[in-house]
């Protein structure tokens, strides 16, 4: 009898990419595993060369889009008949609700959904309802929920799209851990570091604070900003802010005076997307993330991997990530006066910021090595098809 099919499922290929990475190809020795996500195929390609197994495409869309969505859902539900998995995983909310959708359909026994962040916890009104509306057909059409932090599970049962029995957070959460081998600051030397904040036109006594993530308004970089510019730099500082990430003006596009100061600000470097972010972690001093909501933040857990403290906002995942006073400060989201005071703390208080940067990295490895998180996940999917009737 051959290995029993996996299905792993997310909106777009950058999910597959980053999001999960690494954990396909771990799962393909107990599993045959195929990824699935919307296009374009080289995007897929790449997944399929890295992880070691097969892609297929089927096009989604980020927003509502009623007709679109129904063809996608047909072609779902055609690959699951067709290819008969013993279990569908989804990620991200649009090809969470299809791919629940369709997995329940199509008989699938084992159907399983990642919840890393809920776009619903910023809308109100008539959305809000909608979106409440398409996060309990999600769940109801899964057999089981995955949150991934604490915060979220409790988010989730506080507004009853969920029965308890039906939600667990894997490992100390997180959706996929984190390579702490990989993401280590001992792997650059200083000679590279140097070579590239001279690149970038960074001074060696500049106090560098890196943002990484997409430049949306959610993610509070209209406050990480305007802190910026507004910060009153005591005698002597010299300091930078570091953006590393694409601009999607579609969804949630910033306020034009924040790009405008993006770009005139001499002292604020926009890289755009990076595939590899380890070598800006490497040149900066610590990690801004005002952002409104999260599930549990890759970003913040390799920042600290590479030994910067963070200053996050008090959300889902950055709380649990960060420990305040220990390895770094949390402020309350949406507040860019507490933001530039604690910008302020790290700069005016060398004790403060070596206390915070020393424990760093430990709190990281203790907690989230990916290994932990994988084998804790493979054990659930072994315990789930012990489960289904022969």
């Amino acid at each position: 009898m051959g290995m029993p099919k996996l299905i792993r499922l997310t909106t777009v290929p950058l999910s597959l990419q980053f999001l999960i990475k690494g954990q396909p190809r771990f799962m393909s020795k107990f599993f045959e595993v195929l990824c699935v996500s919307s296009g374009p195929k080289e995007e897929l390609e790449k997944v399929s060369v890295y992880e070691q197994v097969g892609v297929r495409e089927v096009h989604m869309t980020r927003q509502i889009t009623p007709v679109k969505d129904l063809v996608s859902l047909v072609k779902l539900i055609r690959l699951f008949r067709k290819d008969k998995p013993a279990v569908v995983h989804t990620h991200t909310p649009k090809a969470g609700i299809l791919g629940m959708l369709a997995a329940n359909l199509a008989n699938v026994p084992i159907r399983l959904h990642t919840v890393a962040g809920m776009p619903l916890m910023e809308a109100e009104g008539g959305k809000r309802k909608l979106l409440d509306a398409v996060e309990k057909l999600t769940y109801a059409c899964a057999t089981k929920i995955y949150p991934n932090s604490k915060g979220l599970e409790h988010f989730i049962l506080e507004n009853n799209y969920a029965k308890k029995e039906k939600i667990k957070v894997i490992a100390n959460g997180s959706s996929n851990g984190i390579d702490t081998s990989y993401f280590n600051p001992e792997n650059y030397t200083q000679q590279q570091n140097q070579t590239l904040r001279k690149q970038l036109g960074i001074q060696e006594e500049d106090f560098v604070f890196i943002f990484v993530g997409r430049l949306v308004g959610d993610k509070g970089i209209n406050e990480l900003v305007q802190a910026f510019k507004s910060l009153s730099f005591g005698e002597g500082f010299r300091v930078r802010l570091l953006l590393v990430g694409p601009q999607e003006s579609e969804l949630d596009p910033l306020l034009p005076e924040t790009l405008q100061e993006i770009q005139n600000n001499p002292n604020i470097i926009a890289v755009g997307f990076q595939e590899d972010v380890r070598p800006y972690f490497a040149i900066s001093d610590a990690l801004t993330f005002p952002s409104y909501r999260e599930g549990f933040p890759n970003v913040v857990m390799q920042a600290g991997a590479m030994g910067l403290p963070s200053i996050v906002s008090d959300i889902n995942g950055c709380n649990e990530i960060i420990i305040e006073g220990k390895n770094g400060l949390i402020i309350p989201v949406k507040n860019t006066e507490t933001l530039q005071t604690a910008m302020l703390s790290l700069l005016e208080d060398q004790d403060l910021y070596q206390q915070l940067k020393s424990n760093a990295r430990e709190m990281i490895t203790s907690r989230y090595k990916q290994k932990v998180v994988w084998e804790a996940l493979l054990e659930e999917y072994k315990s789930l098809l012990k489960e289904i009737p022969s």
